[in-house]
């Protein structure tokens, strides 16, 4: 059996095994790779691996009949025509909710850089100016605490759930947005509201939804305007949920006081995108989902889709 994974850097660029992968068949890695070659890479192969290759129907008829399979390393599946895969036949999974943890993480550490100013800080102090600093501390930016803040989630899958609880043991106070009912659990601090009511009371503003015709750009300018001026926003979710031109106007204008994503609407990030020179705006290359053990966790769940699949029981199929 032929597999081939397509675009296997960013998920091991070395420092982990596709050992168990390796044992199901006649395993081809490639780093990367460009639209003009997956045809001539993919030939042939029953198993087909892929990040954010995209695979069009054109892809899929040149590929089929002998392709059966495409196993995602992501939980995002809009990178594969799935509906047209499905007609051939060919069954598509996904990873899902391998990075709760770790995604949640930078959203706290975008909310505490912004909060406490520590690389600020940090560089103040390597330049001398606490040496010379007459009294025991200083600071250059006005700081703030967590706790009474008001957090809003738009979007409450696991991710949305786990950044609440966590914004909990900060004694924040939690709203959020979900276009279905959604269950609280364990969480006492939550009341699920209206987007435009969330956009209008939040403190901070952090986006966790899928991207579909509903949510692309619905952080734009209408929906900027209704945040305070005082307002953080964060997005980990989806680079096209946010008009860019508009939030990059609002820093510059001090409309709203900071922003941090880790992701854009194209990636890599094109040079002349507005963000990149915007006021306190954060940005990371889309790192979330990049720490070792959330990386082991994905290789191991992709390699147990491909075992499913095999046996005659996809799991996590999204097609």
């Amino acid at each position: 059996m032929k597999i081939v994974n397509l675009d296997g850097y960013t998920t091991n660029p070395g420092d982990l095994s596709w050992k168990e992968i390796e044992k199901l068949g006649e395993y081809t890695v490639y780093e990367r790779t460009s639209p003009d070659r997956i045809v001539e890479r993919a030939k042939g192969a029953q198993i087909l691996m892929v990040n954010k290759t995209v695979i069009t129907k054109e892809i899929l008829d040149a590929l089929s009949p002998e392709l059966k399979y495409i196993g995602l390393q992501s939980t995002g599946y809009n990178v594969v025509d799935c509906d047209y895969a499905r007609q051939l036949g060919i069954t598509v999974s996904n990873i899902p909710s391998y990075s709760t943890n770790a995604v949640a993480q930078l959203v706290f550490a975008f909310i505490l850089e912004i909060t406490n100013k520590v690389s600020m800080h940090s560089e103040s102090v390597k330049n001398g100016d606490w040496c010379s600093c007459p009294d025991f501390c200083y600071w250059n930016a006005p700081l703030s605490e967590l706790a009474g803040k008001t957090i809003g989630i738009i979007g409450f899958g696991a991710i949305g759930s786990k950044v609440a609880a966590i914004a909990e043991a900060f004694d924040m106070n939690v709203l959020a947005y979900a276009p279905h009912p959604k269950d609280k659990g364990t969480l006492k601090r939550i009341n699920f509201t209206p987007l435009d009511q969330l956009l209008t009371e939040s403190d901070i503003i952090t986006c966790h939804c899928p991207l579909t015709d509903k949510t692309n750009r619905m952080i734009n300018e209408n929906a900027i305007s209704s945040m305070k001026k005082t307002a953080i926003f964060i997005n980990t979710s989806r680079g096209p949920v946010v008009d860019e031109n508009a939030l990059a106007n609002a820093l510059n204008s001090e409309r709203i006081a900071a922003a941090g994503l880790d992701v854009l609407e194209f990636e890599p990030a094109h040079s002349s995108n507005p963000l990149l020179t915007a006021k306190n705006c954060y940005i990371t290359p889309h790192i979330a989902w990049a720490a070792k053990e959330t990386r082991e966790r994905l290789i191991k769940i992709l390699t147990e889709n491909l075992k499913a699949f095999l046996n005659g029981y996809p799991q996590n199929v999204v097609n």
